[in-house]
């Protein structure tokens, strides 16, 4: 049996405007698979990536990481799923779509508590800030961190999820509206990097000793900067790429500056294995039930305004 269904597909990189809105054929899942009836897509930053080809994907392609649904059929050897549950899941291109066929193994049910839009706004960056805040480098309250966008999507959920841990917050933002946002959901201080030179400011806020960890999700305008608000031993981590790829980093330059360490992780790689999509995804949905993070949704729109959205 098949379904018909409609997708946002890219034949070529570029701007919003080479995507496409599409009708397909949607076959029946396989034996490992459900099929799933969105209700609410995530849009993040790496959707422009891939649809601008900073992250290059073999085209045609579809695109989209993340999505909130219900279980339309599911595949004869799926277990612990049923037609009718609510699930939501992360990483797994393909989420601009209305409906999509999907590995069982990269879904997790929605608890009762959680809405379906807050699950589809929240797996991507809510995981990401889990993994590293939590795994990659565990703070607490003993630390100084720094975090570059500090008012973003991602940001305003770091703000919250560090002062739960009883770190102290350094944030930058490139507007007052922006850092007054960012001091609302917990940030410490805020800088205006349009109008200051945040490394100064970071050694001013710090008395010259520097933060021991610096989370960068902007990338080439940052990275290389940064390096000099740590302390020594202290970590630098670049997590995204907003203003373009982080240029190549000297290890004897990581040594000149008092051996610092350096890396570039992704979620890909903390958070595709089933134990850490279950276990990163029951964190992220207790800190919600718990009030210790709230999101900030701004808008919304139908699927097919999606070049409106990313633009």
């Amino acid at each position: 049996m098949t379904r018909q269904c409609k997708v946002i597909k890219i034949d070529k990189n570029g701007g919003p405007d080479v995507m496409i809105w599409k009708d397909l054929k949607l076959l029946k899942p396989d034996n490992n698979e459900v099929t799933i009836r969105h209700t609410y897509v995530g849009i993040n930053y790496i959707d422009t990536y891939h649809r601008s080809g900073l992250y290059a994907l073999p085209l045609p392609t579809g695109l989209g990481m993340e999505a909130s649904g219900e279980i339309i059929d599911i595949g004869n050897n799926v277990k612990g799923f049923n037609i009718g549950d609510k699930i939501t899941y992360v990483m797994a291109l393909g989420s601009y779509a209305t409906h999509r066929n999907i590995e069982v193994e990269k879904i997790v049910k929605i608890p009762e508590y959680i809405k379906d839009y807050e699950a589809a706004a929240v797996m991507l960056k809510g995981m990401t800030v889990e993994y590293l805040f939590e795994r990659l480098f565990k703070v607490n309250q003993t630390h100084t961190v720094l975090f570059h966008a500090i008012a973003g999507g991602v940001g305003l959920i770091a703000c919250q999820w560090l002062k739960s841990l009883g770190a102290h917050v350094i944030g930058t933002a490139g507007s007052v509206e922006k850092a007054n946002l960012a001091k609302k959901y917990g940030c410490d201080e805020v800088i205006l990097y349009k109008e200051k030179n945040f490394v100064k400011e970071v050694n001013n806020i710090t008395n010259d000793n520097g933060v021991d960890i610096v989370y960068d999700g902007v990338g080439k305008d940052t990275a290389i900067l940064s390096l000099d608000c740590l302390k020594p031993l202290g970590t630098m981590v670049v997590f995204g790429n907003s203003s373009g790829n982080c240029p190549p980093i000297d290890p004897g330059l990581l040594a000149s500056k008092g051996s610092l360490f350096f890396t570039r992780p992704t979620l890909m790689d903390y958070g595709t294995k089933k134990e850490d999509l279950i276990q990163s995804s029951s964190k992220v949905f207790n800190m919600l039930l718990d009030k210790k993070i709230n999101l900030n949704i701004n808008t919304s729109y139908s699927l097919s305004d999606v070049v409106t959205a990313h633009k």
